[in-house]
């Protein structure tokens, strides 16, 4: 009988049967992993609510035939019910939870910079020091270049030109890779304001003092882009996505 212990995220549940609970956690070192909370949804379950969206945890789990189990459950920050308290970060973190379980495809390959980042983006929007919606872009942005998918912000996604994002018509192409400058614009690419390419710069880069600064247009701009380039690369929608509060 096989178990193990490690540190996880609650991504999502659902029901399972009449007192049952699937969980799908991201942990630190087992990467996604579904889990039968046995009994959890009773009012006698000793940590019910702890199997709850966004709760870190420390947990303890036996591997079974196609879902593990969960055994003891340990709240490490209770995240979650911080969120439950304000929409615009409730539905930031449901945007944030589905792109982590998108971007952790396969079942138990370790994603530890995926999960640091889920944590890290969860414990900024609980903190509410910033704005819901940049914390969401922040993520996105970060746990796109993580994959493997990140957006060139700055130098021509196609011929390296340094001076793309700083022209005074800049030009952002999402199936070329981002930024591209005139010579390789191509049609339909879009043109955002030189001040919204910096702002996802400053996301990207952590640059939190310039980026709270920064005007309503560019941030609804900004969280345009980082949507539309990250559905291409998912090639699906995110479904939390429209639900989100933006400023």
């Amino acid at each position: 009988m096989r178990t193990y212990r490690d540190e996880a995220v609650v991504l999502r549940t659902h029901k399972l049967g009449e007192a049952d609970r699937i969980v799908t956690l991201l942990t630190r070192h087992h990467g996604r992993v579904r889990a039968v909370g046995k009994g959890v949804r009773r009012t006698s379950s000793r940590f019910g609510a702890r199997l709850e969206p966004y709760m870190l945890l420390d947990v303890q789990l036996h591997v079974g035939r196609s879902l593990d189990v969960v055994q003891q459950v340990e709240t490490l920050a209770p995240y979650g019910r911080f969120l439950a308290e304000d929409y615009a970060r409730w539905t930031a973190a449901a945007a944030i939870a589905e792109t982590a379980e998108r971007m952790t495809s396969e079942e138990r390959e370790p994603a530890t910079q995926q999960f640091l980042l889920v944590v890290g983006a969860l414990r900024t929007l609980a903190g509410g020091q910033h704005d819901a919606s940049l914390v969401l872009d922040a993520y996105l942005l970060r746990a796109m270049a993580v994959a493997g998918w990140g957006a060139s912000l700055a130098a021509c996604a196609v011929c390296g030109d340094p001076s793309a994002a700083s022209v005074d018509h800049p030009a952002f192409a999402v199936a070329s890779g981002g930024v591209v400058c005139r010579e390789c614009r191509p049609p339909g690419a879009a043109a955002p304001d030189v001040r919204t390419l910096a702002l996802l710069q400053q996301l990207l880069s952590g640059d939190w003092d310039r980026a709270d600064a920064s005007e309503v247009r560019q941030r609804r701009e900004g969280s345009g882009l980082v949507a539309a380039y990250l559905q291409w690369h998912l090639e699906r929608a995110v479904r939390s996505l429209p639900l989100v509060e933006r400023a």
